[in-house]
C-alpha cells in the first residue's frame, strides 16, 4: 500500500509512545535551560517563581532572570528548532533527498547577505539587521523559485539554489572585506548564531506566525508522502506539482527567513533532526512531521542550554554548538556506510 493511503491507518502504539516521550523531554530541557546559567536558579524553584504571587522578597533577582532573560530565550529556542526540522523534513520530501535543508534554496544565504548588508552599509542594530535579513531570505527564495521554474522537476531549483548561495557568498565576501574591524566582530558573531537577543515583544510576532505556517506544513503531510512516490505517481493521485513546489517553497521560506533575521546563521538543526526522526520511526510524514517538531525544538534547546553553560559566564555561538554535533553525526554515518 502506498504512503499517501498508509497513512489513514492508525497510529501504531509505538509512534504515540516516541511522541509523547519527546513532548516530555522537550518540557525537561526547558525547565533544565530556565534554570541553568550564569546565575542558577534551583530547579524545584521555577515554577514557583512563574506562579502569581508565589515569589517572595528575595526572590527578585531569580524572578527577573527567568523571566526577563531565560523564559524568552527558551521559547525562541523551541520556536526556531522545532520550524526549522519541520522546514527541513518538508524539503527533503520535496527534493526526495535527506541531505536537503533550508539553505539549499537560498533561504539562509539571502537573509545572511541581507544582514551583512545592514552591518556594514548601514549603521547596524537589531531593527536594521533583522528586516534586511528577512527580505534576502524572500528575494533570495524567489530568485531560485523564478529561475528553477524553467527546468522540468526540481533539478532547475536545485541549481538554481545553489547558484544563489554562490553568488551570495560572494557578495558576502566582499562586503566582509570592506568591513571595519567593529564590523567585522559583529558578522563573525551574526554568522555564528545566537538566542541572545530573544525578547517577548519578538516572540509575539514571531510565535504566532511560526506556529500558523509549521500547522500548514502539519496537514501537507499526505502531499509529502505523494511526494516520496515519484513525481508521475504524485500527479496521478491528483496533485498539481507546479502548485505543490511553489507552496511548499513559499512556506519554508515564510517560516525560515524571520528565524535567520532573528537568530542568525544555525545550522544541521534542519539537516541532522529529520534524519534522525526518519532513521527511528520511518519515512510517513503523518508520524515523522510532528516527531521532527518536537525533536528539533528538544535538540535546539540542549544546544542553547550547552552554549550557555560550557564556558559560563561567557557563552557559546549556538551555530558553532550545532555545527560541532551535527558534522560529527554525518562523520559517524559514513563511517558505518550508511545509505542516505
Amino acid at each position: 500500500m502506498s504512503l499517501a493511503r498508509a497513512g489513514h491507518r492508525p497510529r501504531p502504539p509505538r509512534i504515540d509512545a516516541a511522541l509523547a516521550a519527546l513532548a516530555l523531554a522537550v518540557v525537561a530541557a526547558a525547565l533544565l535551560a530556565a534554570a541553568s546559567g550564569a546565575v542558577r536558579i534551583p530547579l524545584g524553584d521555577v515554577l514557583r517563581l512563574l506562579w502569581p504571587g508565589a515569589a517572595q522578597a528575595d526572590d527578585t533577582l531569580w524572578r527577573n532572570v527567568l523571566v526577563d532573560i531565560r523564559l524568552p530565550r527558551v521559547l525562541l529556542a523551541l520556536v526556531a528548532g522545532a520550524a526549522l526540522a519541520i522546514c527541513g523534513a518538508a524539503l527533503q520530501a520535496l527534493f526526495r533527498n535527506p541531505l536537503a535543508e533550508p539553505g539549499l534554496v537560498g533561504i539562509t544565504a539571502g537573509g545572511s547577505l541581507g544582514a551583512v548588508c545592514a552591518i556594514v552599509l548601514t549603521q547596524g542594530g537589531f531593527a536594521m539587521v533583522a528586516p534586511a535579513a528577512f527580505a534576502g531570505s524572500l528575494l533570495a527564495t524567489a530568485c531560485a523559485y523564478l529561475l528553477g521554474r524553467r527546468a522540468p522537476g526540481m533539478a532547475g531549483l536545485l541549481l538554481a539554489g545553489i547558484a544563489i548561495n554562490t553568488v551570495a557568498g560572494s557578495l558576502i565576501g566582499l562586503l566582509t572585506y570592506l568591513a571595519s574591524d567593529t564590523q567585522l566582530r559583529d558578522l563573525t558573531f551574526w554568522s555564528m548564531g545566537s538566542l541572545a537577543g530573544a525578547n517577548w515583544r519578538l516572540l509575539a510576532f514571531l510565535g504566532p506566525w511560526t506556529l500558523l505556517w509549521s500547522l500548514w506544513l502539519l496537514r501537507q503531510w499526505r502531499l509529502m508522502n505523494a511526494l516520496l512516490l515519484g513525481e508521475r505517481e504524485a500527479q496521478h493521485l491528483g496533485f498539481a506539482l507546479a502548485s505543490v513546489r511553489r507552496r511548499l517553497v513559499v512556506a519554508t521560506a515564510l517560516i525560515v527567513g524571520p528565524l535567520v533575521a532573528a537568530t542568525g546563521g544555525i545550522a544541521f538543526v534542519g539537516l541532522v533532526v529529520p534524519h534522525l526522526v526518519r532513521m527511528t520511526l520511518g519515512a510517513d510524514h503523518r508520524r515523522l512531521l510532528p516527531a521532527s517538531l518536537l525533536a528539533g525544538a528538544l535538540a535546539l534547546v540542549l544546544a542553547d542550554w550547552l552554549a550557555r553553560v560550557a564556558v559560563v559566564p561567557a557563552e557559546l555561538p549556538i551555530g558553532l554548538v550545532t555545527s560541532l554535533v551535527g558534522g560529527p553525526f554525518f562523520l559517524w554515518l559514513l563511517a558505518r556506510g550508511r545509505r542516505f
